[in-house]
């Protein structure tokens, strides 16, 4: 019973304390070591109930538990139902919920089951809690026929298909696939998951033998039910034509945007493909507004840092920088930080790439390259256009990077992004790019470097005591942590049993002060700038970290991850 699940059982029945920990650990490695069932010899050791360990196991799940089944399933249940879908997913037709179906599953556990019969059936799925070996019995009785039913000669599959490439489609064959229904529900499907579950990102990538579908859910990759291969080419096609790319075009990277709407709000995502060794692969950013709180006390600045930025981005002149590296909320920190100060005595410019939310007042300009709107283009005419504020996705190069500076000692305020690892080393790459020394010293007012770490799901948060190991990752002692709580999530339906649910940030705050802005104007390398800024009381990203690992908002592991 439930083999391949004996880990979160064990977790279940430790995080419960309902069963002696010793003997559930020698169960849990003996069950490691032979193969076996710790479910099963949890019960036949008398240790736990079978009910009580599948409404256990209902719990953690968020679903209902059933521990009597009908002996018979009514004719018109079961039709809800394909014998095929029933004896390949192992599940049984329990009833109908309104729009939804509810199933008996032999393996409640795996959640693909519920995504492939929900694009199968077009109708919301749950899969219940029930003893496998009832819903064995019941497959049994009620679609025996359906299994030994022989197949005729001639639906019978060729014993090898003729091997097919995408050089054999013309662009009506495209435009077709593209268009059959079952594809354009699954398409449908995924981006709804994709935007309810809050994910930034959707990858769609084919290999020799299978098309996987990874969803990008707080900055972590989860693989959601690979559809078949054969729908790789299809799927890809449907994407494009959403994304008004041209479909006949595979040898080259392409770049496009869909508008959707899910649940009532509109959704921009933005699509961008790559030719591979198998095929094309398609990554879509989801850029949901409604998602995002463009909000500075809600990105989890620290007490003393938030009164900080909110000073520097009210200067009427200077350079504010915010750094790390992609997918750190850079960007979304300069929006919360425009949205702060955006007012109707106010000219706000953006030049983005490309330009993720809409600010209302703001003049937002998107990066053309192939028009020649670069960052350095629409800057120079920027300073014709009268801004008070100005934003820059990026600074990439000398030209740009120059002309923000000459935009700043004409009286203009300018926040931008750089990729480095820490703040002082901001300062070193705007140096490496050939900035005048004196220039950028007397310009940058701070630079804000940034993470974004996992939250610790409220509803399964824990605490719990921290071992040497630990401790030792972050270069703490014992005497460091005293009595400081550390907490983690055991897994919940809410968090998807992942403990996590949510981002917030860590952040190194550096203050440009006389000494630094002489240290900077003289060259000095970003280990000095570093060293002294951390003697007038900077925080490194890893000791913000622990801040936040304190106060009960991530995990070491997240801290030792990012920092």
């Amino acid at each position: 019973m439930f083999e391949s699940h004996s880990e979160a059982i064990y977790e279940l029945l430790r995080d419960e304390a309902r069963v002696d920990p010793a003997r559930l650990s020698e169960l849990w490695h003996a069950s490691r070591n032979d193969g076996g069932s710790l479910a099963d010899a949890l019960v036949e050791s008398g240790l736990v109930a079978k009910p009580d360990l599948l409404a256990g196991i209902a719990r953690r799940l968020g679903v209902p538990c059933v521990l009597a089944p009908p002996s018979a399933v009514p004719d018109d249940v079961l039709q809800l139902l394909p014998a095929a879908l029933a004896l390949a997913h192992r599940v049984v037709p329990l009833g109908a919920t309104g729009p939804g179906l509810d199933l008996l599953a032999e393996d409640p556990f795996d959640s693909a089951v519920a995504g492939e019969l929900a694009f199968a059936l077009d109708r919301e799925v749950r899969l219940l809690v029930c003893d496998p070996a009832q819903v064995g019995r019941l497959l049994r009785d009620h679609f025996r026929d359906a299994a030994t039913q022989p197949v005729e000669p001639e639906t019978a599959p060729p014993a090898q298909a003729p091997a097919v490439t995408e050089r054999d489609f013309s662009v009506p064959d495209l435009e077709a696939m593209a268009g059959q229904i079952p594809v354009v529900r699954l398409v449908n499907l995924v981006f709804t998951q994709a935007i309810r579950g809050h994910a930034s990102d959707i990858h769609f990538e084919p290999f020799e033998r299978e098309f996987k579908i990874r969803q990008r859910i707080d900055g972590v990759l989860h693989e959601m039910s690979p559809p078949p291969k054969v729908l790789a080419l299809p799927i890809t096609s449907r994407i494009k034509v959403l994304a008004n790319l041209n479909i006949a075009e595979r040898r080259v990277p392409q770049d496009g945007r869909i508008k959707v709407t899910v649940d009532g709000r509109a959704v921009d995502l933005r699509v961008s493909t790559l030719p591979t060794q198998f095929g094309e692969s398609v990554v879509v950013r989801v850029l949901d507004q409604s998602a995002v709180q463009l909000d500075l006390g809600q990105l989890g600045l620290p007490a003393d840092v938030l009164p900080a930025v909110q000073s520097v981005i009210r200067r009427p002149n200077g350079i504010f920088l915010v750094t790390g590296p992609t997918g750190s909320g850079k960007t979304t920190t300069l929006y919360s930080g425009l949205r702060a100060i955006n007012a109707p005595d106010l000219k706000v410019l953006t030049i983005e790439d490309p330009v993720e939310f809409e600010l209302d007042g703001a003049m937002q300009v998107p990066v053309n390259p192939v028009a020649g709107l670069t960052f350095a283009a629409a800057l120079r005419a920027f300073l014709r256009q009268d801004p008070d504020v100005i934003m820059v996705g990026e600074i990439r190069d000398l030209e740009t990077a120059r002309i923000a500076i000459q935009a700043s000692l004409t009286g203009h305020l300018v926040l931008s992004t750089l990729h480095t690892n820490d703040a002082a080393s901001a300062v070193t790459r705007l140096l490496d790019m050939g900035v005048e020394a004196f220039l950028l010293a007397s310009t940058v007012e701070a630079v804000l470097a940034q993470r974004l770490v996992r939250r610790i799901c409220p509803d399964c948060r824990v605490a719990f005591h921290p071992s040497a190991a630990m401790l030792a990752q972050l270069e703490l002692t014992a005497e460091d942590v005293a009595e400081r709580p550390f907490y983690r999530g055991r897994g919940c339906a809410r968090c998807a049993q992942t403990g996590y649910l949510g981002r917030t940030g860590i952040f190194e705050w550096l203050r440009l002060t006389d000494t630094l802005r002489e240290l900077a104007a003289n060259g000095a390398p970003a280990l000095r700038l570093r060293q002294a800024a951390r003697e007038q009381g900077m925080r490194t990203l890893r000791e913000d970290g622990l801040r936040a690992v304190f106060n009960g908002a991530t995990t070491t592991e997240e801290i030792v991850r990012y920092t």
